[in-house]
């Protein structure tokens, strides 16, 4: 967050409808049987190796084949028409050029070097045709784990599609479109339909921290021709296609889609954005209280009494719960509490300011609950604090608390809470003994960010 002047206070829910790789969400379910490899001689991939990465990308297009051959004509209207041109595998480390054509990986109409897919993969539209740098997948799977891969691989197929169907204007769109088609055929994978690819729950946080990687820097041009979208973008993208399945991707991916990337000005240049830590803090001690008077009545009804915040250092204060713990909310003072050392310095230091603005906000919302008379230790307390989280979030976003602090939010802000749900949000010393993975800690912050209180459990 950056000190600047904007628009003034309008608290209202931010309802957002809205190359190479993608992420997942959700929760998942192991396929009934063992997945079973495709060979080569079922399934070609020019210059593919006898390396188990390249036999994970064939198994990933393969079940894709079928995926699409099944589910193009009910949503597209036409018969699927497999890729003309094939499939390519490059090994950037130790190119073999005997391996391809003389038109390499591409066509008489565009030849293409194998050598320029080092460091890549992607669909080429002219001889419809996937290529993928095996060197590129290897080091995505040692660090994101192995369903990351078939996730690219899904990616760079629902380009093909698009090519198919027909790409739009903008390329941050198509890019994120090919995430949400992706994210619909990882559910179909989830849900134990394929044959040669399964998906275990605990992968898809790997694969979600694996869009990090993939999101375009900090700041630049979402209308770059090479733009594919900030780290929230790409993951909402995926999770809308593994929640709500290929309609959604077919229809909510008009020039009216809301992307939260866009470029530093250069009052963010200096400090990337990040405000300084004292001024976070006060910031959200001012923007709290007035984002839960606003809505409180509504949401709850009664009047809404602000909790106190405190800091501490290393042990944690003496009440119910928070034994062990660098972050909760303790009913029997009514006082949210965070360990300073241990939790809100360093994620301000290793993330950003508003990974700090999160942290700060998961146990205000738990007292939130309190005051309605809602659970505040369970699994759906979590989620809806989370929930509600991003719902706040959302105000920022849509710069309703400038004229309480002369601030609004920058480039990254919404990707560092992500961030700091992935990092800390699975940890015992923030959520104790609750079995929500970081992609359902996702999901429901989107839920809040995009659709405000209709996803944030607010009954009981």
């Amino acid at each position: 967050m950056t000190l600047r002047r904007a628009a003034p206070l309008a608290l209202a829910a931010v309802l957002v409808s809205g190359c190479a790789v993608e992420v997942v969400q959700g929760q998942a379910s192991p396929a009934g049987d063992p997945a079973l490899d495709v060979s080569a001689d079922e399934f070609p991939v020019t210059g593919a190796g006898d390396e188990p990465i390249d036999q994970v990308a064939r198994n990933a297009l393969a079940d894709l084949e079928t995926f699409w051959q099944q589910s193009y004509p009910e949503f597209f209207g036409e018969e699927y028409t497999p890729l003309s041109g094939g499939y390519f595998s490059v090994d950037s480390e130790d190119l073999d050029p005997g391996l391809y054509p003389e038109t390499g990986i591409g066509c008489a109409e565009q030849p293409t070097d194998p050598e320029e897919v080092a460091g890549n993969a992607f669909y080429d539209p002219v001889c419809d045709v996937v290529a993928y740098d095996r060197t590129l997948l290897q080091e995505l799977a040692d660090d994101y784990g192995r369903f990351l891969v078939p996730v690219v691989m899904a990616h760079e197929f629902g380009h093909a599609m698009q090519g198919r169907y027909g790409f739009a204007e903008r390329s941050i769109l198509d890019e994120t479109q090919a995430d949400c088609l992706a994210g619909a055929w990882t559910r179909w994978v989830a849900d134990g339909n394929a044959e040669h690819v399964t998906l275990r729950e605990p992968e898809l946080d790997d694969v979600v921290r694996g869009f990090l990687l993939l999101r375009d820097d900090v700041g630049s041009d979402p209308d770059d021709g090479a733009a594919h979208g900030s780290f929230f973008d790409r993951v909402s993208a995926f999770y809308e296609g593994f929640e709500s399945g290929l309609a959604t991707c077919r229809d909510d991916f008009g020039d009216d889609r809301l992307f939260t990337a866009a470029e530093f000005d250069p009052t963010d240049l200096a400090d990337q954005g990040n405000a300084d830590y004292d001024s976070l803090v006060d910031w959200v001690a001012t923007t709290l209280p007035a984002f839960y008077d606003a809505i409180f009545p509504d949401a709850f009804g009664g009047r809404f009494e602000a909790p106190a915040v405190e800091a501490f250092d290393g042990d944690a204060p003496d009440c119910a719960g928070l034994a062990d713990r660098d972050l909760g909310y303790c009913p029997e003072d009514g006082t949210v509490y965070v360990d300073e050392t241990d939790l809100a310095i360093p994620a301000y230091d290793e993330i950003g300011d508003f990974a700090l603005a999160t942290a700060l906000s998961l146990p205000y919302a738990l007292a939130v609950r309190d005051q309605a008379g809602l659970s505040v230790d369970d699994g759906a307390a979590t989620r809806s604090a989370v929930c509600l989280t991003g719902w706040y979030q959302a105000q920022w976003y849509t710069n309703a608390f400038t004229d309480l602090v002369g601030a609004q939010i920058s480039p990254g802000d919404i990707d560092e809470a992500v961030q700091f749900l992935l990092q800390y949000g699975v940890d015992d010393r923030v959520f104790p003994n609750v079995d929500a993975s970081g992609f359902e800690l996702v999901g429901a912050f989107r839920s809040g960010f995009l659709d405000g209180s209709e996803g944030c459990d607010l009954t009981g």
